[in-house]
């Protein structure tokens, strides 16, 4: 058999979490060795002179930061240079994804595609939370399992079985949106930096909150989330006695979010395997070595690698002979992680990725952490410069940035790397790409609108509410599991082969310390 099920995950994931528990009792060990090395002397800023930590002279608190916490689930992706882009045959002739060379910082990304039992668990909080005040908050984070119903195909115990039955508890989620994935990134956020404070004993478990009542990370660092607290940490300053837990103190995790076009295919390649003295001695077709699919090992000879579509017709094989063990979905630890230690990063399911879709990014991205869909937001203030109090589900209001912010008409401010908030289209169409373009236009009048899905006269599906998605899904066959492959969906479209997995960004050393 190519995966054991539930045993094997059950195994998997004791020892993960108890490398992880060991983890965190280390670093719970040295910042307490920090502690006592800091109370026997002091050190100086060499800067001025002035000791930190010490209230005595203003409390200026410098801590020792001991290395990112590996977040729940996530595996360190070591980042570099690679050449991304499709360098297999061009079969459709796309042409959407031309080799070129982009470094992509070290992150973190799921090993696995998001699992029906943790969808459920997201559910299960936001009914919790939400359902009572905000009944409509629950409804749209419901996935559409209507996705699996077809004109002339009996798939309807799929319809009422595969979300919620516990034989499909660790196959990956289908028919979620990505604005449903976004949002499912938001929240764990939350609760992983919930459940951080918890641990520390700085908050206690609240399992009562409601609608405002819930912990935000954002709500909580703008001093507008109290809930159940045990203690507050000792604040240097003289003048204070207690504070909240700050970005400087380092034990948030920064978001869980989607990967980024960029991150997301150079972790499916996980060249680390393959290199030599900075020298890539085998370019990969699909995240393995080889050009089969097939295993070539001696004790799993002829075993498929991921699971998909062999042929028409053929979903899983022959029966008592089963090529790939999977008629539609597979568990999500099926088959062999690749050398970064992530499961299907070919087959199983499509992934949603962060980026705006357009043909043309091969042409327009930068060569360092490539990536489009940027609409830079700020925090809504009050007339006073003070954050805006969180709305009515305990989010803290963000708004686009303002031209005026950034030309210079309003003091202080005179940005050069932007001047508008979104950026989706940047270096991407003018005026002239338009069909209804004319020289008579007014200025006030002219937009890019090289991309028209929409109006009298749409020109293509592609515009800014087209993204990414990646690699092969159970209904693909082999041509889409190489991690270069691209295509685009409309972003609150959902389909029965397209899921999703969280990534984080790195911050400091990009290999520890």
């Amino acid at each position: 058999m190519i995966f054991v099920i539930p045993e094997s995950i059950c195994e998997i994931k004791s020892d993960i979490m108890m490398k992880k528990a060991n983890i965190h009792v280390c670093t719970a060990l040295c910042l307490v060795g920090f502690l006592v090395l800091a109370s026997c002397g002091k050190e100086l800023s060499s800067m001025t002179g002035w000791a930190y930590n010490e209230s005595n002279n203003g409390g200026f608190q410098v801590d020792l930061y001991m290395g990112q916490e590996t977040g729940p689930g996530l595996i360190l992706v070591q980042g570099g240079t690679f050449m991304m882009g499709r360098v297999e045959q061009d079969v459709f002739y796309d042409w959407n994804n031309i080799p070129r060379r982009v470094t992509v910082s070290s992150f973190y990304m799921d090993e696995t595609e998001v699992a029906n039992v943790h969808y459920r668990e997201y559910l299960h909080w936001v009914s919790r939370v939400f359902a009572l005040d905000y009944p409509e908050v629950y409804k749209r984070a419901l996935p559409d399992t209507l996705v699996w119903r077809s004109k002339l195909a009996y798939n309807e115990p799929y319809v009422e079985l595969y979300l919620r039955h516990p034989a499909y508890q660790w196959y990956p989620v289908v028919g979620v949106n990505w604005v449903q994935a976004a949002e499912f990134c938001a929240w764990r956020t939350d609760r992983v930096n919930e459940y951080i404070l918890i641990r520390e004993g700085l908050l206690e478990v609240n399992p009562n909150q409601t609608a405002d009542d819930n912990f935000n990370t954002e709500a909580y660092l703008a001093g507008q989330y109290e809930g159940l607290v045990i203690t507050d940490l000792p604040d240097l300053d003289p003048n204070k006695d207690t504070r909240k837990v700050r970005v400087e103190d380092g034990i948030f995790l920064p978001r869980y979010r989607l990967p980024t076009e960029a991150e997301w295919e150079f972790a499916a390649l996980g060249l680390i395997g393959n290199t030599y003295f900075e020298r890539v001695t085998e370019r990969r077709i699909y995240p393995w070595n080889g050009h089969y699919v097939r295993n070539d090992h001696v004790k799993e000879l002829g075993r498929m690698m991921a699971n998909y579509t062999r042929g028409r017709g053929d979903q899983m094989g022959v029966a008592g002979q089963l090529n790939d063990n999977a008629d539609i979905t597979a568990p999500v630890y099926s088959y062999w992680p690749n050398n970064y230690g992530l499961y299907n990063m070919a087959g199983n399911v499509s992934e949603w990725v962060m980026d705006v879709y357009r043909p043309l990014t091969i042409e327009d991205a930068e060569d360092f952490r490539s990536f489009r869909g940027n609409v830079f937001k700020t925090q809504e203030r009050d007339e006073e410069g003070i954050i805006a109090e969180k709305d009515t589900l305990g989010r803290i209001i963000w708004r686009d940035v303002t031209e005026e912010e950034n030309l210079g008409k309003i003091p202080a401010t005179n940005r050069r790397n932007y001047t508008t908030a979104d950026n989706i289209s940047y270096l991407d169409g003018d005026k002239v790409s338009s069909i209804r373009y004319a020289e008579d236009v007014e200025p006030e009048n002219m937009k890019k609108v090289m991309y028209e899905s929409t109006g009298e006269f749409p020109t293509t599906l592609v515009d800014d509410r087209a993204y990414v998605y990646k690699g092969a899904s159970w209904k693909d066959r082999a041509y889409r599991m190489g991690p270069g492959t691209r295509r685009f969906l409309d972003k609150e479209q959902e389909t029965s082969y397209l899921g999703f997995r969280c990534a984080m960004v790195r911050v400091g050393s990009p290999v520890g310390f």
